[in-house]
């Protein structure tokens, strides 16, 4: 009878411990315990909170602004703004345009920011400015052919012999350039036009005899076009002039802008500003 009862206590005994609180397994020495999933986020940093959008107006204009063959915002200013956006915690949402529309949207409010601009009494009027972040260099471009032929050392002495120079409205090339435009008898010397393609097109038609283009900016567009042994540089030069980013007095407090500055100390500081410029020299 015992053997008996105890077999039958057996299942019993069975239920009883399935159902009583389990002791944890002891943990091997060998094997530390797992530590939980959450605890791993704790060392990734920090990303910036957005608090802001900036919808930033550009033209193509490479190697500074100009759309990728992915179809995205590039170019050294782009990667710049983008890096101090970054910095101040806002969102940049990007539209193309010509630099004339640009001017007008940012008068209106339809764009926040401009790059690459020069500060002058009539933009001072609808937009604030940020402290210069790089500078640029206009040149006149010439036919190859032509250049032994252009021995003048100043825009004032080309034009003041009867040569034609294409420009872009609304350009600012420096005082020079805007002491000479101000003289009508000067001023028909000019032939103004929407985009650098259209001068370049113009002076390898001969309807002009030279095109004022950024250094690095006329370079780029003439190796991507096959040119650069067609139109050349000419030793008259604007001289390096510092630029700057232009905001909306219509969207943009300057608070906004003070912040801006602040991010640019900063990534000129950190490394960054060198990192993205290093890329773009040649």
């Amino acid at each position: 009878m015992k053997s008996i009862s105890f077999l039958c206590l057996i299942p019993l005994l069975l239920f009883i411990s399935s159902c009583g609180p389990k002791t944890p397994a002891p943990v091997s020495s060998a094997q530390p315990e797992a530590t939980p999933a959450v605890a791993s986020t704790v060392a990734e940093p920090a990303k910036p909170t957005v608090t802001c959008q900036l919808k930033l107006g550009f033209e193509a204009w490479e190697p500074y602004q100009y759309t990728s063959l992915d179809n995205k915002p590039a170019g050294l200013d782009i990667e710049l703004v983008q890096a101090i956006a970054g910095q101040m915690g806002c969102e940049i949402a990007a539209q193309q345009g010509t630099w004339m529309d640009l001017i007008a949207a940012l008068k209106s409010g339809g764009v926040d920011l401009l790059l690459g601009a020069s500060v002058t009494p009539a933009r001072q009027e609808y937009a604030y400015f940020s402290d210069p972040y790089r500078q640029e260099q206009f040149v006149l471009f010439v036919r190859s052919e032509d250049v032994a032929g252009y021995p003048q050392n100043t825009l004032a002495d080309f034009i003041g012999s009867g040569k034609k120079v294409g420009i872009i409205s609304e350009y600012y090339y420096g005082a020079e350039f805007a002491e000479l435009f101000k003289q009508d008898a000067l001023k028909q010397q000019f032939v103004e036009a929407s985009l650098g393609e259209l001068n370049l097109a113009r002076l390898l038609d001969e309807d002009i005899d030279g095109m004022l283009e950024d250094s690095f900016v006329g370079h780029a567009m003439l190796r991507r076009k096959g040119l650069d042994k067609q139109i050349g540089a000419h030793s008259i030069s604007m001289g390096n002039t510092d630029v700057f980013v232009m905001f909306s007095k219509a969207t943009v407090k300057p608070e906004q802008v003070s912040s801006f500055n602040q991010a640019l100390a900063a990534i000129k500081a950190d490394g960054r500003y060198n990192a993205i410029v290093q890329r773009y020299i040649h």
